[in-house]
């Protein structure tokens, strides 16, 4: 069986720790070689996206992961989910979401050489990955969805020993918790 090379989709460093230790070591048989994709032009506001771009370059970098960052262009993202602001968390507004990053990310890894993509968008707890799995498959086309299991010990014991930045939102302004 060929092995992929893989775009591994991230929202943050928190969420994507486990599973870029697991491709960093190895430990995903099926991938050959990878790449980070940080590409959330949901992230609001440009301050927030910032702090979980700057985090996630910074864990990359400790273990010599290659990365790449999408541009920051809020008002497309805005655009694709207009006319879904209302809808709740893990509702149509979050599946049009992973849709736009997928349709990018299939786009990316076309021009770059990738066959595969995966992401941890639904490692958070503010999102379902049945969903999460369900958008890509709508999105990538010809590029294949690899639908991992990440180490979630691994990742939580990634996060105890890390002193990531944390957020406590999923990102765009619609899934803003109230205080």
């Amino acid at each position: 069986m060929k092995k992929m090379r893989l775009v591994l989709m991230s929202c943050c460093a928190p969420c994507s720790a486990g599973a870029i230790k697991q491709l960093a070591d190895g430990a995903i048989p099926d991938v050959d070689d990878f790449i980070v994709l940080f590409f959330n032009p949901n992230i609001f506001p440009e301050t927030e996206y910032t702090k979980r771009l700057n985090e996630q370059i910074k864990y990359c970098e400790s273990l010599g992961v290659k990365y790449a960052v999408g541009n920051y262009n809020h008002e497309d993202w805005r655009c694709a989910v207009r006319g879904l602001e209302t809808e709740p968390e893990r509702g149509a507004r979050c599946s049009r979401c992973f849709e736009f990053r997928f349709e990018f990310a299939r786009r990316w890894a076309k021009e770059n050489g990738y066959d595969a993509v995966a992401s941890v968008f639904g490692v958070s707890r503010h999102k379902d990955q049945s969903q999460v799995d369900r958008a890509a498959q709508c999105s990538l086309g010809d590029i294949c969805y690899m639908p991992i299991k990440w180490d979630e010990k691994l990742r939580q014991e990634i996060g105890r020993n890390t002193a990531f930045y944390r957020q406590n939102y999923c990102g765009c302004e619609f899934s803003v918790r109230k205080v």
